[in-house]
């Protein structure tokens, strides 16, 4: 019988209804990001106190920006930069490794029993789950470092000449590379994100379910990085969305003072999480719809 084309921005709509209609899949979702991101932000917050202490704004010229002047403000910011940099770099040493191992056993915990109540035949795995998760943690790192080291390409090759900074220049090339990473990462890390469902749904070995994710086929891999690049420019228009509605009372903060703005930030905030957690459910909803597309009776899937 020959199987009709499936078309992975159609279905997201379908399964965007069919998450929404199951509250307790984003509950659960947000609960266990939180568990790990609220300590780690906390940590983060007393770090930074503890930094602008022993260093504050007046010492580093940042109290003195003038945003009428942005030829003199990056160079009093690449100065203050060069002075908190040692600081924040000895924090960073213990906390990134901290933050990394936290965010992966809670992550490899909280993502099986999501796929769980999606799943009733998925088993839970917990160690197995951890791994991979390390393995999606290790992928983004390495992304991350490369974008960092393109960004230090471009501040050296347009601020730190030691001529006048080409700061459009520099603009350019931050924006450009930016999206670049970000479209490289939606086109590279489904394979460990898809990983976990391999596992689950197939009941076979860690190493087994990565060599299977890289074994897919054309049609199942399309699908997958059209869904990814779909959920990206999602992300990037809840950031959006979420930095408009920041400004919505800033022309009118003299009216209603600093504290309702906080309160407007909040909000704006949580609604930005909820509204990202949300789309990750329906991210891995469509993983599984189109595993049972193209992966369920197929023999690869059997063992």
């Amino acid at each position: 019988m020959t199987r009709s084309p499936v078309r992975g921005t159609q279905s997201i709509v379908g399964q965007m209804g069919w998450v929404f209609a199951r509250p307790s899949l984003t509950v659960i979702e947000v609960v266990w990001r939180w568990l790990v991101g609220a300590p780690i932000l906390f940590v983060c917050w007393v770090q930074l106190q503890k930094i602008v202490a022993e260093l504050p704004p007046e010492t580093t010229g940042l109290n003195a920006l003038d945003i009428t002047n942005p030829w003199v403000s990056a160079l009093k910011l690449a100065v203050a930069w060069d002075m908190y940099r040692p600081h924040l770099v000895m924090v960073l040493r213990w906390l990134v490794p901290a933050a990394a191992i936290a965010w992966i056993v809670v992550s490899g915990i909280g993502r099986n029993i999501v796929l769980r109540r999606m799943e009733p035949r998925i088993t839970f795995r917990p160690v197995a789950m951890i791994v991979l998760q390390a393995a999606w943690v290790a992928v983004f790192a390495i992304t991350g470092w490369a974008w960092w080291a393109s960004i230090g390409w471009a501040a050296n090759s347009h601020i730190g000449t030691g001529a006048e900074p080409d700061l459009v220049g520099y603009t350019m090339w931050a924006i450009f590379l930016t999206l670049g990473f970000f479209t490289l990462w939606a086109l590279i890390n489904w394979v460990v994100a898809i990983a976990p469902m391999i596992l689950l749904l197939e009941d076979c070995s860690t190493t087994e379910a990565l060599a299977r994710s890289f074994k897919l086929g054309k049609p199942f891999t399309s699908k997958l990085v059209e869904v990814n690049l779909v959920m990206g420019i999602v992300k990037l228009a809840l950031l959006v969305l979420a930095m408009v509605f920041s400004s919505v009372l800033i022309p009118f903060a003299d009216q209603v003072g600093a504290g309702t703005l906080h309160v407007e930030w909040l909000f704006v905030s949580v609604f930005y999480f909820v509204a990202s957690d949300y789309f990750h459910v329906v991210r891995l909803k469509g993983f599984i719809e189109f595993w049972h597309i193209f992966r369920e009776t197929s023999p690869a899937s059997n063992g």
